[in-house]
């Protein structure tokens, strides 16, 4: 028996990255909400782009917006830190095993994006 992949539409892909960002805590304001939509998005399409962030990942997303790599990965920490800071801690533990606490310090970009673009894969059967 083979697994079937379940496809998306971009648009419905975008939106269920969005709810989800903003059930994080992301503020839809932030430049680093945008970089970080994008990049959960490729990643969905493309997991491998998780073990290359800052070789592939950045460097696409800054020619998609025509800013540097440096750029969009300030604005992706700056967001992941404000949603760290404010967001929902029983979702951050469920999705990270731990949740905001002062104990423990946010995720990275690469693990945020990563465990966030696997979760949407695996709740949507996007595999």
């Amino acid at each position: 028996m083979t697994q079937q992949n379940i496809m998306m539409s971009p648009r419905e892909l975008e939106k269920t990255i969005s709810d989800f960002m903003l059930e994080l805590g992301i503020p839809a304001h932030l430049r680093g909400y945008q970089f970080l939509r994008s990049a959960v998005g490729m990643c969905v399409e493309d997991m491998e782009l998780v073990g290359s962030v800052t070789k592939l990942l950045y460097p696409d997303l800054a020619k998609m917006y025509q800013t540097t790599d440096t750029k969009i990965e300030r604005a992706i920490r700056n967001a992941i830190e404000v949603s760290w800071e404010r967001g929902n801690s029983d979702l951050f533990e469920e999705l990270f095993g731990y949740a905001n606490t002062v104990e423990y310090t946010r995720p990275t970009n690469s693990e945020y994006i990563a465990v966030v673009a696997d979760y949407i894969r695996l709740k949507n059967n996007l595999i």
